[in-house]
């Protein structure tokens, strides 16, 4: 990867969306992306909107970059371990306070 490259991350349900389009224009995916099509409709939980609408809630929390709001969004943390286990081998040390306000907000996408 160049330093002119960008990184674009998709979530889950994204993922799905994409693999099925491929599907439904080629009838038959390749080995891995039926794998990986298999994987995300097994776990992912929410539906696009949604999901990009609870990546956007999470990115306003000062301590989350984009990257791990898509991983918060995939995973839908839904305790204090859980989000910990997320960030364990991260650079941040999440507040008591931040570990809260993202249950919260994953809380109320899981309720919907």
């Amino acid at each position: 990867m160049t330093s002119d490259d960008k990184v674009e991350y998709v979530s889950l349900s994204e993922v799905k969306s994409i693999l099925t389009k491929v599907e439904k224009e080629r009838e038959e995916l390749l080995y891995e992306q039926r794998i990986a099509l298999e994987h995300a409709n097994k776990f992912a939980k929410l539906n696009i909107t949604n999901t990009k609408k609870l990546i956007s809630e999470l990115k306003k929390i000062e301590a989350i970059d984009e990257h791990q709001a898509y991983k918060i969004a995939d995973i839908l943390p839904k305790n204090i371990d859980d989000v910990k286990t997320l960030f364990a081998k991260e650079r941040i040390t999440l507040s008591d306070n931040d570990v809260k306000k993202i249950l919260s907000i994953v809380a109320t996408y899981i309720l919907k």
